[in-house]
Parts: structure tokens; sequence; C-alpha cells
């Protein structure tokens, strides 16, 4: 069966997308102390590299509830590919180039960003509206691959790092160039089905006073910062708030957590029927709350890189499962739904790691004392999806 014709070849492409955007979320958050030592940056403007990156993302999302349906799903995602890869390609190009070296990494995660808004908003409709069965299945196993993306940065990179040097991290980013480059191709060729299912498309007004719609929001937004919060940070808390090398830090560090998370999303995929979504968020939540102080308030390394790994399998299920119960709750959401519960998760994802951050450096840089405040998110999805449930 050609290209054209067949959706498996649209499931293929979006699983790469998320690879890619795995790239681009976690690439640079490998390189943080990198930065701060090379170029000389406090951990608040490190911070802002995660804020402005996310922040991007959300501004895309906005403008993609109007745009993608005028313009094209296939276009749009083709072209959030490209930006991916002039976003990484800038990442190793331009601080070398430009005077002010933080106004070139900048510059470098808004093109990417761009790419990155654009994949999120486009890549979960794409699926959803693939003919499919057991779709909360396809949803928690098109985004495991982020997770298992992700491992693959950390690994690939660390190997990287270990043969050629820190130094030349700029190479391997031209390297990870290559895949939303190749996926770009792929894209263009692939089938793309109508996204609303049938149904006439609800605008934002109407999704607006839909009072589901609002609790989706809030659950989107603590998904996005409980789980950056913690893996935006991973490496660095390893390596200066717990004391171990920066290979043993990336290893046990965002490593552990990027393959836990994948697993609890594999495992839900696998066993959806068997688990009702909101109890499982719930249990999440809570071991998420568990994990989170474990990693912070425990003395002894190991502890701290077990609650980090732990916190991986407990955010596992939040995107994902919030996706699913839009999808059954509202199916007549369309891209503006998507859209906005995208740009929901980006606040999240930008706030979570800014918090931290900011929160950090109040405390002296200590890491361990940063994480605390992010507590506050899985609460909230503990307590919103009891809500959900209820309705």
């Amino acid at each position: 069966m050609k290209t054209r014709d067949n959706y498996n070849h649209t499931l293929f492409a979006s699983y790469i997308g998320y690879i890619t955007q795995a790239v681009i979320n976690n690439y640079a958050p490998l390189l943080f102390l990198t930065f701060v030592r090379r170029f000389d940056l406090s951990l608040d403007r490190i911070a802002l590299i995660t804020t402005i990156n996310f922040g991007v993302q959300l501004l895309v999302d906005l403008a993609s509830a109007k745009l993608v349906d005028r313009i094209g799903y296939r276009v749009c995602i083709v072209a959030a590919h490209l930006f991916a890869a002039a976003g990484l390609i800038s990442l190793a190009v331009l601080p070398g180039l430009l005077p002010d070296a933080y106004a070139g990494i900048l510059a470098a995660v808004v093109f990417y960003a761009i790419g990155g808004g654009l994949i999120e908003v486009l890549i979960s409709p794409i699926v959803e509206a693939c003919p499919t069965e057991k779709k909360e299945a396809a949803m928690s196993l098109l985004h495991s691959f982020y997770c298992w993306g992700h491992l693959a940065v950390i690994l690939l990179s660390t190997l990287f790092f270990r043969l050629a040097g820190i130094d030349n991290w700029p190479v391997l980013a031209l390297i990870w160039a290559l895949i939303p480059l190749a996926n770009s191709v792929y894209f263009s060729r692939v089938p793309i089905y109508p996204i609303a299912g049938g149904h006439e498309p609800l605008s934002v007004r109407a999704l607006f006073r839909e009072r589901t719609f609002w609790l989706l929001m809030v659950l989107m937004v603590c998904a996005g910062a409980a789980e950056q919060a913690m893996s935006q940070w991973a490496s660095a808390f390893a390596e200066s708030a717990l004391g171990v090398s920066k290979t043993v830090g990336d290893l046990a560090g965002p490593c552990a957590f990027a393959l836990l998370m994948g697993t609890a999303r594999a495992l839900y995929g696998k066993y959806s029927d068997r688990l009702p979504l909101q109890k499982t968020m719930a249990g999440c939540a809570l071991l998420c709350i568990v994990s989170y102080l474990l990693a912070s308030l425990t003395a002894q390394p190991v502890w701290g890189l077990i609650g980090c790994g732990v916190c991986g399998f407990s955010v596992g299920i939040f995107w994902p499962g919030t996706f699913s119960m839009a999808a059954w709750t509202l199916p007549a959401g369309g891209t503006a739904l998507y859209a906005l519960m995208a740009l929901a998760g980006d606040v999240g994802c930008s706030g979570g790691p800014t918090l931290v951050g900011f929160a950090a450096n109040a405390c002296g840089g200590d890491l361990k004392a940063g994480l605390l405040p992010a507590l506050v998110f899985p609460l909230l999805i503990l307590l919103g999806a009891a809500r959900l449930k209820k309705k």
C-alpha cells in the first residue's frame, strides 16, 4: 500500500514528531551547567531559556487555534519540523557568531519553540483522527515516544560527550537537526484525516462556555508543570544538588525520569481497558507528591535520584490522559480545543521549571529547596481528577 493511502505511516510520522519534540525540549537542559561555566550565566538566566521555549510555544498554540484550519494541517506540520531543524542548527551556530552568546541561545530557542508549539498542537489531533481502535491506548502510546526520544537524547548525548567531549555540543546539535529535516519530508507524503470526526467543530467562544473545558485547562497546566519542573532540572539537580558527576547525573537523573515516564505511558496503553483513567491519574498524583518530597528533602543522593525517577513514572499519564479525557468529554472540540489545551500545557511547562529556578536562586542556588514549591501541581491534579470524576 502506498504511503499516502496507509494511516500506519501517519502514526509512524507522528511518533517521530514526538521524538523531535523530545529533542528540542531536552537537549539544551543537558547543557545548562555547561552554559553556566562557559558563558558565565546565572541560574535565573538559565531558567529563562526554558521560559522562552515554552512561552513561545504558548503563543504558537494560541495562534494555531485560528490559523491551522485555514492554512491546512499538512503545511503546518511540515513547517513545524523545518522550524525545529532551524532552531537546532541555530543553537550550534549562533552562540559562536553573535557578540552575546546568550542572545544567540535565545534566538535558537525561539526558532525551535515555534516548531515545538506547532507539533504539540497538531500531532495529537492527527493521531486522534486516524481510524484506530482504543483511542486512549493510541494516545498514550503516541506520547510514550516523547519519552523514548527523551531517553535517546540523554543516552546518545552522554555517549557523544564521553567520546568527543562536552565542548563539541554544537556538532551534536547539528546531528539532532537531521531528525526533523527527514520527518518534514515524511509528513509531506502521509495521509491526514479530517480532525473533527464528523462533528461540527466548536468555536473558541463555545468552548469557553463549557465548564469541563476550564477544568481540563487546569489539569493541562498542572500536567506540564509537574512533568517539566523535574525534567528540565533533573540533570543540573543530580550534578549540583546531589554531588554526582555529569555522566552519572544524566544517566540516573533525566535518563531514569524519561525511562519510567515512557514505561508508565506504554503500560497504560496496554492496560487502559482495565484502568479507569480518573482513578489512575489521582493515584499517580499522590505518587508524584511523594516523589517530589523524596527528591527535595532527602540527604542521601541515591534517594534523591530515586525520587527523580519515580517522578517520571508518576507524571507519565498526566498529559496524554488529559488529552484523552478531552477527546471523549468534548468530541466536537476540533483544532481549537487541542490548540488551547496545548497552550495550557505549555503554560505549565514554562511556569513549572521557572518556579523551580527562581525559588532555587532565592535560596542561594539550592535546587533541592527549589523543587518544593512544585508540589502544588500534583496536588491540583489530584483535586481536579476527583472533580472531573464527579462530573
